[in-house]
This record gives structure tokens, sequence and C-alpha cells, in this order.
């Protein structure tokens, strides 16, 4: 069975203790945005206390600052944030490969397909850190320096630990 199968019944059970639809587009509570990794084993609202209104919450491969700028930009400048939190986490999936290992993977399963090759060469598919701290605090630094982040913005930088669901600041 396919997850999306599931997907109204789930949603079913979670409408018949549904209690926030009076929550308005509004600041988030906390003011905060957290910028994590899409690794199925993070779970950031449980990690670390967020409730539903108090945050937004982006996600990405290997929760990259530089991919969530977009969202970022909005978030401060329309809804009013004025902190933000980068949550990188041990044995993450984005430092077994290379661009150029994807790279070369993607255009060999469209053989001949230029198309592709073109697309493919245009992505950035992770930063090339050698370790995760380095990762959390090239993240941070490219927040603090970026010249759209509003200057008062709280940027701190942190590594979860898989294995023990821990949380440390490295920045």
């Amino acid at each position: 069975m396919s997850a999306h199968e599931t997907f109204a019944a789930h949603n079913d059970a979670f409408v018949s203790t549904f209690n926030q639809g009076d929550l308005k587009l509004t600041v988030p509570n906390k003011k905060l945005v957290v910028i994590t990794c899409m690794d199925a084993r993070v779970d950031p609202a449980a990690q670390l206390g967020i409730a539903i209104g108090d945050a937004h919450v982006l996600r990405n491969g290997g929760g990259s600052a530089r991919e969530a700028l977009r969202s970022i930009l909005i978030s401060q400048r329309l809804l009013g944030t004025r902190e933000i939190a980068v949550f990188h986490h041990t044995d993450c999936g984005m430092f077994t490969f290379t661009n150029e290992s994807l790279s070369s993977k993607i255009k060999s399963e469209s053989p001949g397909d230029l198309d592709v090759a073109i697309a493919v060469d245009e992505v950035n598919f992770r930063a090339a850190y050698a370790n995760l701290d380095e990762s959390v605090a090239g993240d941070v630094k490219f927040l603090k320096e970026h010249p759209l982040v509003m200057k008062d913005t709280v940027v701190t930088g942190w590594v979860h630990e898989t294995h023990t669901g821990r949380v440390k600041r490295v920045v």
C-alpha cells in the first residue's frame, strides 16, 4: 500500500481532536525560524518543544540555510520572526556523496538526455564542508553576513545527535 492511501484516514483521526482552527496568520509565538534536515529521524517539534503556532520549521536535505533563504526572508519581512536556529544532525546522508557522484548517477539513469544533463549540472546538491560542526558554523556565518537577513536577528547553530536524541550548541 502506498503511503498516500492512508492520508485520509489519518487525517480523520487528526481532525477529531483538532482544536487549532482559530490560529490566525501572524507572527509565530516564539518569533523563531528553525532550519533543519528533511531526514525522517528528525522531529523538531518533539525534540525542541515547539507547538503548533510557535515557529516556522524549514526542512531540506542537510538543513541548508542557503536553500532556506527565500522562506527565511518571507518569515522575517512579512511575519516578524527575529531568531533563526540552524539544526544539522549526526549520521546525515548529505556527507555520503559528492556533487559529482550524484550528478553522474542522475545522468546515467537518463543516458543521452541532454535536458537532464544540462539541468543536473545547475544543481548544487551539497555544500563542501569537511565535518558537521563546520557545516553548522558555515550556515550560521552565511545567515549573519547575508545582507537580506535582518541585522538584529539572533542566529544560533546546533547539532542533533540521532543516536541519543540530544542537541548541542555549536555556535
